[in-house]
């Protein structure tokens, strides 16, 4: 438990560095003499650092022992989130996000495989899912609380308090965590070869098309809630922590459900996150059951995260730890992905309500993708051994 919370603690400090730009964008762009758009730039080269440098920094440091490399990471981290805070033009701070970035990927892939090497194969669902609360604490609680902060003493102040965080994380790695002992770890080839494998393929395009429709919601949940659900922008940030607590409530349980029988769980999770979006698209028009939907939504669609990355890292075998990094970068494209096609869809004649649609049949894909991969002749050792259990 002890290197679960140093985990999760190590997760929140370094995504809260992603979630929080977010709120702190106007007074970037107005410090360093840039447009709000051009301080967006923030948010994406965050994402295309993720996308790029996740898998390349994961396989060529494939052979480094895992917790001196944690340590190199959460220093990169620090460096990066401080000289964030003291970047005097955007040029600077945009380099140091997308350094940042570079580790973020690999830090989180290196601490989902020893929480899963920690627990029980029968486990693994829920480890990655306690692991992921820490993003979602980020989500509900570090971004906010950064953009407090922001607000304050200004934004230079939030990325500071990052790296005083990300400082601590180091220092309790560096004296209280003790990665479990691992026969050998693979190389840089091997790694690589993992991505040859069909089962692995399969598991990582769930990931992408599995998680489009729900993203593509959120990114424009905005327009979604004022213009058809009738909510003021007042009660936005309200409805986003709803979205949040449901995500977190969500995450919890869908780990849970994933390690009890991933052959059932997995495909009804997806099944009921397509109804709710159908659902809501014959009520988008309704501000009471819209708000409602916020936190369903937020729930069912953090609760198919656990299971799609414990299949991953299953079906990765000896080698799980680059395929988890690109399965992060999978999840970054889908969300690419979702700003895309739901700004097609929101500038169209028939506004932004077919997006509920257009994302239940997405997880749709994803759900027969899921359903495809539990049939197919190679189980992962995790699903045979809970069927035969049950």
């Amino acid at each position: 438990m002890l290197r679960l919370a140093i985990l999760m603690f190590c997760v929140f400090s370094i995504t809260t560095g992603e979630f929080v730009v977010a709120g702190i964008l106007p007074e970037v762009a107005a410090d360093l003499g840039v447009t709000v758009g051009t301080a967006g730039l923030l948010v994406t080269a965050y994402a295309v650092g993720m996308i790029i440098g996740g898998p390349v920094l994961t396989a060529v440091t494939a052979g480094v022992d895992r917790k001196p490399l944690m340590l190199s990471l959460l220093a990169v981290a620090v460096v990066g989130n401080a000289v964030s805070a003291l970047a005097p033009e955007f040029s600077l701070l945009l380099a140091a996000r997308v350094v940042t970035a570079l580790v973020t990927s690999t830090f989180f892939a290196q601490a989902i495989v020893i929480a899963v090497q920690s627990a029980p194969p029968e486990r693994a669902g829920t480890m990655v899912a306690r692991l992921a609360f820490g993003m979602n604490l980020a989500m509900i609680l570090g971004a906010p609380i950064g953009t407090q902060i922001g607000g304050q003493w200004g934004w230079r102040s939030t990325f500071a308090a990052i790296t005083v965080a990300c400082l601590i994380g180091l220092g309790l790695v560096f004296w209280q965590l003790t990665p479990p002992r691992e026969e050998g770890r693979t190389s840089a080839v091997s790694e690589l070869r993992v991505l040859r494998q069909p089962p692995v393929l399969l598991a990582l395009a769930i990931t992408a098309v599995g998680n489009v429709g729900v993203l593509m919601v959120f990114s424009y949940l905005a327009p979604l809630l004022t213009d058809l659900g009738g909510h003021s922008t007042t009660r936005l940030p309200i409805l986003l922590l709803a979205y949040g607590v449901g995500a977190t409530i969500g995450n919890l349980v869908g780990g849970t459900l994933y390690d009890r029988n991933p052959r059932l769980f997995q495909p009804a999770l997806l099944g009921l996150l397509a109804a709710t979006l159908v659902g809501t698209w014959f009520v988008a028009t309704s501000t009471a059951f819209t708000g409602v939907a916020v936190v369903v939504i937020g729930l069912f669609g953090f609760a198919i995260i656990p299971g799609m990355q414990a299949r991953v890292m299953m079906t990765a075998g000896d080698a799980p730890t680059l395929a988890m990094a690109v399965n992060a970068s999978g999840y970054q494209v889908a969300a690419a992905c979702a700003g895309l096609v739901g700004g097609l869809i929101t500038d169209s004649t028939a506004g932004p309500r077919p997006i509920y649609l257009a994302a239940a049949g997405l997880t749709m894909c994803g759900l027969l993708m899921t359903v495809a991969a539990t049939r197919a002749p190679r189980e992962t050792n995790h699903e045979d051994a809970v069927g035969t259990a049950d």
